[in-house]
């Protein structure tokens, strides 16, 4: 996962060295870091927690997603030792944070795109409970509770970004 995470910065560079020109360096991490916090949300959830998956046949596996507060997943899941559902919110607090201060370049605009933006964080949570849930033999659970935590999390993470953006004024940095 860290070296996923690592290699993933280096195209996420790229892209901020090349809206920096256009669109203010502040503009430009904001973007590059929202699409390199999507990067690692996609890493941490969907690569198998302990190395090399199980084998999970089909048969085995829950025929829907589990609908139980903290879902089938142990606390923690072995990473950190710390609340699974703490972690999930704390996992897109960052992109919700940067998608903010990525739409106030226009503020504008930023009334259509953060809300845009939140429902697009939120099909991408769903998308990768669904991937967990077809894909078994990664060894995760498939759980309607992580949704909504991330989902909260997103949410938490756009009402520090509008307060980080009255501070930070984005549209002023061209």
């Amino acid at each position: 996962m860290l070296l996923g995470a690592a290699v993933a910065l280096i195209p996420c560079g790229a892209l901020a060295f090349l809206l920096a020109r256009r669109s203010g360096w502040l503009h430009a991490l904001a973007v590059s870091g929202l699409v390199w916090s999507l990067a690692v949300i996609a890493l941490v959830t969907l690569i198998p927690p302990y190395g090399a998956p199980g084998v999970v046949l089909a048969e085995s596996r829950l025929p829907f997603c589990s609908r139980e507060i903290g879902g089938p997943a142990p606390e923690g899941f072995g990473v950190f030792g710390s609340d699974q559902r703490l972690l999930n919110t704390l996992l897109f607090v960052p992109s919700g944070m940067l998608l903010v201060i990525a739409a106030m370049r226009r503020p504008a605009w930023a009334l259509l795109t953060v809300p845009l933006g939140l429902v697009f964080v939120a099909v991408f949570s769903g998308a990768i409970e669904l991937v967990q849930f077809e894909l078994a033999r990664i060894d995760r659970a498939c759980d309607l509770t992580d949704f909504v935590d991330n989902v909260t999390g997103s949410v938490i993470g756009a009402a520090i970004g509008l307060a980080l953006a009255l501070v930070l004024r984005p549209w002023r940095h061209r």
